[in-house]
């Protein structure tokens, strides 16, 4: 499940990407085969950490499982 982190709070992409440029058809991220494809990969600061991604717009997204 992806969701968008903020300081204090997490977000489904529905609140956030259904206005974005970036996004596809249906307003949710471009993900595909595990990758965030409207941004880039952030390094893991620890194995136990999810995958996280920074987007086009600046969000942080987390592929939570």
């Amino acid at each position: 499940m992806l969701v968008i982190l903020t300081d204090n709070q997490m977000l489904s992409p529905q609140q956030v990407c259904q206005t974005c440029l970036m996004a596809d058809q249906s307003g949710q991220p471009r993900w595909q085969q595990g990758r965030l494809r409207c941004g880039q990969a952030i390094r893991k600061l620890t194995e136990a950490q999810p995958d996280q991604f920074e987007c086009q717009m600046g969000f942080r997204i987390a592929n939570i499982e």
